[in-house]
């Protein structure tokens, strides 16, 4: 999703998240809690996927959130 993003608009930084946050809807392969995250620059492409476990939707989504914005982070630094 971040590499698309990033072919479809003049950003220089894309960010992407996708996962099960729950209550329900998590299977023995991809758990409630499981969230997938993308992180592109013009140079690179990181992925990462994070098993916060079944904290609840709502501390899902925040721990999320912040895991977001650290992986934005460190990508404007590299980026310049």
């Amino acid at each position: 999703m971040a590499e698309g993003a990033l072919a479809h608009s003049q950003a220089r930084i894309a960010i992407s998240i996708t996962g099960i946050a729950g209550p329900a809807g998590g299977s023995t392969q991809k758990p409630v809690g499981l969230v997938c995250f993308g992180c592109g620059t013009r140079g690179a492409i990181t992925i990462l996927e994070k098993r916060f476990g079944d904290i609840g939707r709502t501390e899902v989504r925040l721990a999320s959130v912040a895991v977001a914005l650290d992986l934005l982070y460190e990508a404007a630094e590299m980026a310049g």
